[in-house]
């Protein structure tokens, strides 16, 4: 019943995956709505918004939505509207987020401003996986970890103060259409 007439072959799926046809503005636009409409005070949807993002700057991948939760609850925001933040961080922004948190993590550390990242290679993931490269790869962690949590606190206040304020108005401009529609409606019906 809600199959597609005419189904997508691989190369489709694929592009549509990695471009939607629609595009991302759609995309963004209906997340707007999904927040604007979700229970709770718009404090609690936007800080759970905030700190899945927030999560999103922290390299440890596979536990973001936990993270991201347990702030939430942490703060008494929204869980959801955090898992539906921790889609800041995608596979198209995971390479920038990384390197960003990389290089303010390595300042404040102090590692060498001249030191490159280092590149992660076949043979780098086998030296993680079997131990041999343990200590280089604790202190790759710790440098983006210190500087995850720097972004992290930066993203959380840049995105909870102007989402608290669209939520706000997503909802006055809907009360006001309600009672506009009612004052119609009763306009109407003394009319007829």
């Amino acid at each position: 019943m809600f199959k597609r007439r005419h189904t997508l072959g691989i190369g489709s799926k694929v592009r549509e995956f990695v471009w939607p046809r629609m595009g991302f503005a759609r995309l963004w636009r209906y997340m707007g709505h999904r927040l604007g409409r979700m229970q709770g005070t718009p404090y609690s949807i936007a800080a759970g918004f905030a700190c899945g993002a927030a999560a999103s700057f922290t390299p440890l991948i596979g536990f973001h939505f936990i993270l991201a939760g347990l702030l939430a609850w942490a703060i008494r925001a929204n869980i959801l509207a955090s898992a539906i933040g921790t889609a800041i961080g995608n596979p198209w922004t995971f390479p920038f987020i990384w390197l960003w948190t990389y290089k303010v993590g390595s300042w404040i550390v102090g590692s060498p401003e001249s030191e490159a990242p280092p590149q992660l290679t076949f043979d780098m993931i086998v030296g993680i996986i079997s131990g041999e490269t343990l200590g280089q790869s604790l202190d790759l962690l710790l440098t983006m970890l210190v500087g995850g949590v720097l972004t992290g606190l930066a993203v959380w206040v840049l995105l909870y103060l102007p989402l608290s304020g669209m939520i706000h108005g997503y909802r006055a401009r809907k009360i006001q259409r309600r009672a506009e529609a009612v004052a119609r409606q009763t306009a109407e019906g003394r009319v007829s």
